[in-house]
């Protein structure tokens, strides 16, 4: 047995003993979610167990116990002298402002389904057979939404769209435009409320999501401007799209560059390919940061394994990088690609004929 550097060792089991919080307070996040917590406390008012546990109808013991678990990760803000606690504006931005552009609670339904789904993948690693988004655990797909929607919320519309050479004013005059594995329709969501002229698709082979995408798109008064419809990256509907836009799920697709060839023939004359993909580096030593570490360990659980399940089995997985991205595009026909601007969790590509 070779021996360990004392220093080195304690340093790791440091990291571990974090680490180790980090994951059971996920779960608490969860708790603190789906209860109801956090929402009763985002008014900022210092409040006790019992004033919260009498709020929020539950058993105070329990809410006492949360209550010293989240102040002790820093989620939640305790005041010793009067054994009260309380929400900052940025907790609850991030904990109860489900609209907020830093809400990060749905993002531990991902995590969740990590840990539901783990032996399906153990399974996959042994056989070298995939997982298929469908074969998840459900709260894989309200969880991606949740987790991906802020993002959309504070930057596709201010941000992304304009940055693409011609398209907003193409989208406010009214554009037809196609959102390829639109999953609970998001995205397509925040599109159409943003351009009223324009006619939107939404693409998935979920059926289950696209059910879902359309009582979400009525419940905000747009699913009358919204076709959402069963079907894959290869195959959907084509209608000579100005726009057709991957939001976060072109490395999740077995054979990227087929979907592409797709794009090309359901594309306007001039109409733009919009790529949205986690962001990273080309080479693995610049991905080793924290966004690398959230993008590789989900590419393990759930992107590489869905590629891996389908047909060509490409796997780009989650962190692809602009190089390979290009790659791709440029298989599929397209011969100009640029990065159009980039986010500190995506990058967004305009791909053109």
């Amino acid at each position: 047995m070779r021996e360990p550097h004392p220093d080195k060792l304690n340093e790791l089991v440091g990291k571990l003993v974090n680490d180790l919080g980090a994951s059971l307070a996920g779960a608490s996040i969860l708790l603190g979610d789906r209860l109801g917590l956090y929402k009763a406390m985002a008014d900022g008012e210092t409040t006790t167990s019992a004033a919260l546990a009498k709020k929020t109808g539950l058993h105070e013991r329990y809410v006492r116990e949360w209550l010293s678990g989240q102040a002790a990760s820093g989620y939640i803000d305790y005041h010793p002298e009067k054994e009260t606690f309380s929400l900052s504006p940025e907790q609850a931005m991030a904990f109860a402002e489900e609209g907020s552009p830093a809400f990060f609670a749905g993002a531990f339904d991902v995590v969740q389904a990590t840990y539901l789904d783990e032996p399906k993948v153990t399974e996959a690693f042994r056989t070298g057979k995939g997982v298929g988004w469908h074969e998840h655990s459900k709260c894989l797909f309200s969880g991606t939404e949740r987790f991906f929607r802020p993002g959309y919320n504070a930057n596709l519309v201010s941000n992304w769209i304009p940055a693409l050479d011609g398209l907003e004013a193409k989208l406010k005059a009214g554009a037809k435009v196609a959102d390829v594995g639109c999953g609970h329709g998001a995205s397509t969501i925040v599109m159409a409320k943003a351009y009223p002229k324009s006619e939107f698709f939404g693409f998935d082979y979920h059926l289950p999501s696209i059910e879902r995408a359309r009582k979400l798109a009525a419940e905000d008064g747009v699913g009358d401007r919204i076709t959402f419809a069963q079907a894959n990256a290869k195959d959907f509907p084509a209608k000579g799209y100005d726009l057709v836009a991957f939001f976060d799920c072109l490395h999740d697709m077995g054979d990227p560059v087929g979907a592409g060839k797709h794009v090309k023939e359901t594309m306007a004359k001039d109409g733009v390919w919009m790529i949205v993909e986690p962001f990273a580096h080309d080479n693995l030593k610049d991905n080793l940061n924290p966004v690398g570490r959230v993008y590789y360990a989900a590419s393990t659980f759930i992107c590489t394994p869905a590629s891996l399940s389908q047909e060509v089995t490409l796997g780009l997985g989650a962190q692809a990088g602009e190089r390979r991205l290009r790659r791709v595009a440029a298989e599929a026909g397209f011969t100009r690609f640029r990065r159009a601007t980039e986010t500190p969790f995506n990058m967004i590509f305009e791909a053109r004929a």
